[in-house]
């Protein structure tokens, strides 16, 4: 890749990330996911969970970058088919559930081709500036600001207020990627230490763009269900090629 060979799995030793999770109505979420074959879910009835994570990557052996993630939280690839209100509760209430990467935005060549090549992310190249907070500064109206940009486009403005400190379990669902119709499952592990959270928490601004226009079809801008950040570390193994039910 780019006259460089990556080994696996790739770690990530230093990084700073920032979550929103938003409720949005589960039939627009699955127009969105579909052609994955994957099943959308949430923890309330027709809704499903969205979420926007925004990483500033310090030391990874992809070298620094920044990430703007739009993710789904999806019932896994072999789950059963056709769910029980009952099911669905209890698979996400434990865990068995996954992630789908719907658009990954970086601002880095390299992450880029790399993230493609190995995974099938939806990576491109875009303009991604972070403006952190000042550690411990919870005053009502600061907080960390994230502005993409895609080829001098605004496409979407994040702040995320600081919050208080909570333990966050160490949970690394399998993330799952869409590309040339095919559908990939990566699983990796990570810990976290300086978490801080809340419920809302979050102020979204879209632009002009067809990834903003994608979060509209979702109801979005709106109250954020809960806002989080934290330290990480992190750990990416290979991809494998899977098969949802159609």
């Amino acid at each position: 890749m780019l006259g460089r060979t990556v080994g696996l799995p790739v770690e990530v030793r230093k990084a700073r990330q920032w979550g929103v999770q938003y409720l949005v109505p589960r039939a627009a979420a699955q127009r969105l996911v579909s052609p994955t074959g994957l099943e959308v879910t949430g923890p309330v009835p027709g809704r499903a969970l969205v979420a926007l994570a925004v990483c500033r990557y310090d030391d990874t052996d992809l070298d620094p970058y920044h990430e703007v993630a739009v993710s789904f939280v999806v019932r896994l690839h072999d789950a059963p088919p056709r769910p029980s209100a009952g099911r669905r509760a209890k698979e996400f209430a434990t865990g068995a559930i996954g992630a789908y990467i719907h658009r990954l935005p970086v601002d880095q060549e390299f992450t880029c081709v790399a993230g493609r090549d190995i995974w099938g992310f939806p990576k491109w190249v875009t303009e991604i500036d972070i403006d952190e907070a000042a550690p411990g500064d919870n005053r009502p109206g600061t907080g960390t600001t994230v502005r993409l940009v895609d080829a001098g486009v605004h496409v979407l403005s994040l702040t995320i207020a600081g919050g208080g400190r909570l333990a966050l379990p160490a949970q690394a669902p399998p993330s799952y990627s869409f590309g040339d119709r095919i559908l990939r499952r990566t699983t990796w592990t990570t810990s976290s230490e300086g978490a801080t959270g809340r419920f809302g928490g979050a102020t979204l601004v879209l632009g002009d763009h067809p990834m903003a226009d994608e979060l509209r079809s979702l109801g979005l801008p709106k109250r954020a269900l809960f806002s989080s950040s934290a330290r990480m570390r992190a750990s990416f193994d290979a991809a494998e090629v899977v098969e949802a039910p159609r």
